[in-house]
């Protein structure tokens, strides 16, 4: 049995302390906040409740494997609701579209909303989406990332590579399919779950909408944060001690080796195993003392693009919108702008002048007061928090002039509310940083951009011996099936006690 300290609990950390202590091991999980959750994070207010991060799930057999691995079924604990239609989508001509929320009724929806082949058009594109599935969920998602020799080995199966196509970019490889320039920008908006441009994300992306639509696109009944609640309720029966308001300030490195944590207020936790669920950046440039052997680790993270970030507003709102789905997108006229501005290509980082607005309105009584309210959360693509080059987010009145202008947005696209506001609450990247110590509040860590980049990201056992990485920001990246495989792979490489 070894002595297992998990650093953070978000999603990634606590799957991790769950099936690492259904494997025997003693395990302790340290969080700074006050509560478990990470970016799966809850506002409540006057009766009105919002899910301050994630707000859908895909992939459910990944957690479906993970409360079997730990205990009682999945659907023993929670209520997860596909949700039909999965998206609305509002393009910038004023035609919409609202996808079904199963695959095989999405290609007649869109020839009846966009016109005749476009449905053909997309079903094409998944074609190949699913045979990227097929050619990389187990030697790359479920599997220890090994750098460059991940890609090496997926070479030796030249079929498999090729239909990876690692030297094309998402945008480069949907063109190849998609003519009709509405089904370009949604296939586009895939590069942003992972904070990527399309225009210099890898193709493999593709497999995003795949899994979306195959698998579909889930619920869980009172907010998403019921998701890392239950996953903490199912570590602690396996008898994992968590720990909140305990802000870890070094990891202790003795030997060669992990040896343990220090936190803020001088305490130190021995260790055998030490499982970070804080970001890479943050753990190989501030947690692990400068002596620590992961000079070549440091130095990759320095070349990486960092992930863009987000601003939300979460709205409490009077009146019911009629026809309004769970999921709603609004795109703008150019959406290579926002990018653009993102990213800083044709001038510096800088908040979007017209940004792709999303809104998650869930109908759950748990989210309002009565049924005569609403409450929205709305998310616009924003560039992470620099203070010194970039965007200072803490400037006085840019969040609340940016919050203004994306309520306008709203407005010109169909969606005024402006009249129905009981209040509003505004959180930037900054705030993100603060709350969750992700670097500049990347959403997702490091981006996708580059051909290489998934296979760059921070392998889940570090160079140095006795560490491991969890999470949005190591292999195999963000969202929360992918944080959930991280945990599930780093299982396997401690093993049983």
């Amino acid at each position: 049995m070894a002595r297992v300290v998990v650093v953070g609990a978000g999603l990634g950390g606590l799957a991790a302390a769950a099936r690492l202590a259904a494997a025997g091991h003693a395990v302790t999980v340290l969080e700074q906040a006050p509560q478990v959750g990470g970016k799966l994070g809850w506002y409540a207010r006057d009766g009105h409740g919002f899910d301050t991060g994630p707000s859908l799930v895909t992939l459910p057999q990944v957690f479906e494997d993970l409360f079997a691995a730990t205990g009682d079924p999945l659907h023993a604990v929670l209520d997860l609701q596909r949700l039909d239609p999965a998206v609305a989508y509002r393009f910038a001509d004023g035609t919409t579209t609202a996808l079904p929320g199963r695959l095989d009724a999405i290609p007649a929806t869109l020839d009846d909303d966009l016109g005749a082949g476009t449905g053909a058009q997309w079903s094409a594109l998944l074609g190949r989406a699913e045979a990227m599935w097929r050619a990389t969920e187990q030697p790359f998602l479920r599997s220890p990332l090994a750098g460059v020799a991940t890609l090496a080995r997926l070479a030796r199966q030249t079929a498999d590579l090729r239909t990876i196509a690692p030297g094309r970019t998402l945008r480069g490889l949907g063109s190849q399919y998609l003519t009709d320039p509405r089904l370009r920008v949604l296939l586009d908006r895939y590069a942003t779950y992972s904070g990527s441009d399309p225009r210099r994300a890898p193709a493999a992306l593709l497999t995003v909408p795949w899994v979306e639509q195959a698998f579909g696109s889930w619920y869980v009944r009172g907010g998403l944060r019921r998701l890392p609640e239950a996953v903490a309720d199912r570590a602690a029966e396996r008898g994992a001690v968590l720990r909140c308001g305990t802000a870890v300030t070094e990891v202790l490195v003795e030997g060669g080796r992990a040896t343990g944590v220090r936190l803020a207020d001088g305490e130190t936790v021995r260790a055998d195993v030490v499982v970070c669920n804080a970001d890479a950046a943050a753990l190989y440039g501030r947690l692990l003392p400068r002596h620590a052997p992961v000079r070549r680790v440091r130095a990759a993270l320095r070349r990486v693009t960092p992930s863009s970030s987000g601003l939300v507003l979460l709205l409490a709102l009077t009146g019911r919108t009629p026809g309004l789905a769970h999921h709603t997108v609004l795109f703008p006229a150019d959406y290579d702008a926002e990018f653009d501005a993102l990213f800083g290509r044709r001038g510096p980082k800088r908040p979007v002048a017209d940004p792709t607005v999303y809104v998650s309105a869930p109908d759950d009584p748990a989210t309002r007061p009565d049924a005569g309210s609403e409450s929205w959360f709305v998310l616009v693509n924003a560039p992470r928090h620099e203070p010194d080059g970039g965007v200072d987010w803490t400037a006085p009145g840019l969040a609340d002039a940016t919050a203004d202008r994306v309520l306008a947005t709203l407005a010109e696209r169909g969606l005024d509310v402006r009249d129905r506001v009981r209040w509003r609450v505004v959180r930037t990247p900054a705030d993100l940083e603060r709350e969750t110590a992700s670097p500049g509040g990347s959403i997702y860590g490091t981006s996708s951009n580059g051909a290489r980049a998934a296979f760059l990201r921070p392998a889940n056992a570090s160079p140095l011996p006795g560490l491991f990485l969890v999470g949005g920001s190591a292999h195999p990246g963000g969202g929360l099936p992918l944080v959930t495989l991280s945990a599930e792979i780093v299982a396997g490489l401690v093993g049983p006690a």
